[in-house]
């Protein structure tokens, strides 16, 4: 298994360019089983997740060729069966669910898996099906879902749910009728799902909104897209910019997408400025330690939390960070003060206190965001850290290693 290896201490400076979301990229190829015909998406990043997502619309009839543009072409559906073998790696997987009812009028889609950060259930998803009038049971670890033909409803979310915005959206562009959804997610990888389908000549209205509204069409047909800027991938980039005193060019990213992080950033006394295609991220020596409270788009993204994290355990002060979006997303905690970090949790806070360094020590990445925190802390601190499981990282960053090694950063991949 491999590991990465941090020689701390180096100051990062140059550019960096940012990849495609992998979280805008998964729904958009699922969205694919909607049609007949060759879709063709741009911009794609490299990662294990996608060549899941891959495999699994394969295993459903899918022909797909081109690895940054790719062309996915579903004249047939083959199967409407999402094995367990190929979803259990990743929760994401789940997004065929909607697709396949809209089209096919069956799927089994098993139980997803993916990062144990909390149990993210997919109730949501099932509620908003049968009340577009699917009948589904849960069979031996698989959704089991029928429908001769949905049907639109009103549809209420108790929490935002993002990939559940998105599954019940697809299924509803060729429902019979109209499907209001209600607290829906307003994240961008929502939007961009929304426009894909609209080039694909959906009626969406609302999205990027609480409310969205889809009125179904018989029919849709094959589109062109591209996939957004990662927000994650940039935020990450601009956080080790201030954990290493640095200064990075984050190109390719969108400054609109990372307004909660940039003003956090700021308040830490980091220098965030807008350059042509990006944003300039320069840290500062004193590191004002700032409380951060995680929420859904457009406030701070759970997905940057564990990296914010690492930052402010070398801050000035006291810390209070606040996750209200997963539970179990503090497992990176433990790993951080192997470290030095001194850190504390009481219930859904952790109390960062910050210390004037950490110290290099072999760590175990738990999920994908905490691997990110990881290599973060690894490249402030003193002397070497080896991280394992690294495959997390596989799952969400494209060539991290590459990306921090061509700024400054003394880092390296082993294979185990």
């Amino acid at each position: 298994m491999d590991k990465i290896i941090v020689q701390g201490g180096k100051s990062l400076h140059g550019n960096v360019q940012i990849s495609g979301a992998k979280n805008a990229a998964l729904p958009v190829m699922a969205a694919a089983l909607l049609t007949e015909g060759t879709n063709t998406f741009h911009n794609i990043p490299d990662l294990m997740d996608i060549r899941t997502i891959k495999k699994l619309l394969r295993n459903l009839g899918a022909q797909i060729e081109g690895e940054e543009t790719l062309q996915i072409n579903v004249d047939k559906i083959t199967s409407c069966v999402a094995p367990y073998e190929l979803v259990k790696t990743m929760r994401a997987s789940v997004l065929v669910l909607g697709p396949l009812v809209a089209r096919m009028g069956v799927a089994r889609v098993s139980l997803p898996g993916g990062c144990a950060i909390g149990a993210r259930p997919v109730n949501l998803h099932i509620k908003a099906l049968e009340e577009m009038g699917a009948k589904i049971e849960l069979k031996e670890g698989y959704i089991e879902a029928k429908a001769k033909k949905l049907k639109g409803a009103e549809i209420y979310f108790d929490i935002s749910t993002v990939t559940g915005t998105e599954n019940v959206m697809m299924a509803a562009t060729l429902a019979q009728g109209t499907t209001i959804l209600r607290n829906a997610a307003c994240e961008p990888e929502v939007v961009n799902l929304a426009e894909v389908l609209k080039g694909m000549g959906a009626k969406i209205n609302g999205a990027g909104t609480d409310v969205i509204k889809i009125e179904g069409v018989t029919s849709l047909k094959p589109t062109e897209g591209t996939i957004i800027p990662d927000r994650i991938e940039a935020g990450t980039f601009m956080i080790a910019a201030g954990i290493t005193h640095g200064e990075l060019n984050i190109r390719g990213c969108i400054p609109e997408h990372l307004e909660a992080l940039i003003n956090k950033l700021r308040d830490t006394g980091m220098k965030i400025s807008p350059i042509k295609g990006g944003l300039k991220a320069t840290g500062t020596k004193k590191i004002n330690s700032v409380d951060v409270k995680t929420l859904p788009y457009p406030g701070f993204a759970t997905d940057l939390q564990a990296q914010m994290m690492a930052y402010m355990s070398i801050g000035s002060g006291l810390s209070v960070i606040t996750e209200t979006i997963f539970e179990n997303r503090f497992m990176h905690v433990s790993e951080l003060m192997r470290m030095g970090a001194d850190i504390k949790i009481q219930g859904n806070n952790a109390i960062v206190r910050g210390v004037p360094e950490l110290r290099g020590a072999p760590v175990m990445a738990t999920d994908l965001r905490a691997s990110a925190s990881l290599v973060l802390a690894a490249l402030v601190a003193k002397g070497t850290t080896e991280i394992s499981r690294v495959y997390h990282l596989d799952r969400g960053y494209e060539q991290i290693e590459k990306k921090f090694s061509a700024v400054g950063a003394n880092i390296k991949r082993v294979a185990g």
